[in-house]
């Protein structure tokens, strides 16, 4: 274990931290702290940082309720940087959002083309497979189906959230999630995309018929 004193501060006395879901594995925000705020950190298990615009500690959550439980802090080869790994109460941004990283800059031409629904369940169903250390699918692969169920519920909820606060943005990346999760899940219960396929092709014949007889 690293001591705070092997650690290369700047000159400013601040060294970087970039805050990681412990479980998804998603950069949260970078922030910087000093050496105080890193003993507070330590010492609460919590958050603090260093504010350069207000020049004063800041807890993070003190004032919006979301917190984040520090599992882990580790310094890079350097020990001039430090990534901080939490569980998170709620958004990290101050716009809300789950990741102050929303604005994309780049990417790749052949990305969005290069990528199925097929692609990715064979993925999943190689991660389960043959576990990865350090995957967030193995990760859930191997909490089993309660913790899949339950990450498929919350993206739901942000899901419905996103979409009523009439964020397209948000609404779209929290849609990526959920489609992620439910894939998760039908790997794990063993349901194919033929299956998907199947179901979805069949209901143009029961849409105006038996749903609304149901409905009614």
């Amino acid at each position: 274990m690293l001591n705070i004193d092997e650690l290369k501060f700047d000159e400013k006395g601040l060294i970087p931290a970039v805050v990681v879901d412990a479980e998804s594995r998603a950069v949260l925000t970078l922030a910087y702290m000093n050496r105080e705020s890193l003993r507070i950190s330590m010492e609460r298990g919590l958050t603090c940082f260093w504010s350069r615009s207000r020049g004063e500690l800041w807890l993070k959550g003190e004032t919006s309720g979301n917190y984040q439980h520090i599992v882990s802090i580790t310094a890079d080869c350097d020990r001039d940087a430090l990534v901080v790994e939490v569980q998170k109460d709620g958004p990290a941004c101050h716009l809300g959002t789950d990741s102050c990283f929303n604005d994309r800059v780049f990417e790749a031409e052949d990305r969005a083309e290069a990528f199925t629904y097929e692609g990715l369940y064979g993925l999943l169903e190689g991660r389960r497979a043959a576990p990865k250390e350090g995957s967030y699918t193995s990760y859930l692969f191997n909490k089993g189906l309660d913790k899949i169920l339950k990450k498929v519920g919350e993206e739901s909820t942000e899901v419905i959230i996103a979409a009523k606060a009439g964020d397209r943005r948000e609404t779209v990346y929290e849609l990526a999630d959920l489609a992620y999760h439910a894939m998760v899940l039908m790997v794990e219960t063993g349901i194919t995309l033929e299956e998907l396929k199947a179901e979805l092709a069949s209901r143009h014949v029961i849409d105006k018929k038996v749903k609304q007889e149901k409905m009614v």
